[in-house]
């Protein structure tokens, strides 16, 4: 019984923790450098990355930081 109770709260544990973070997408202007708007993404690496670069459009480009 302990050894259930224990995974049980061991497994708890482990789904409330996740591999997720804010990162910080920074769309600029191709052209002048200035920023054009800044983004939070809450979510991993990869994801928030893929996120970002779906943000950018002919005149922008965009960039975790």
């Amino acid at each position: 019984m302990k050894k259930i109770i224990l995974l049980a709260i061991v497994a708890t544990t482990a789904s409330l923790t996740s591999c997720k973070k804010n990162y910080t997408c920074t769309c600029t202007y191709n052209y002048t450098g200035a920023t054009a708007e800044t983004y939070t993404i809450r979510d991993t690496k990869s994801n928030a990355s893929t996120t970002c670069n779906s943000y950018a459009t002919g005149i922008t480009s965009c960039s975790i930081n």
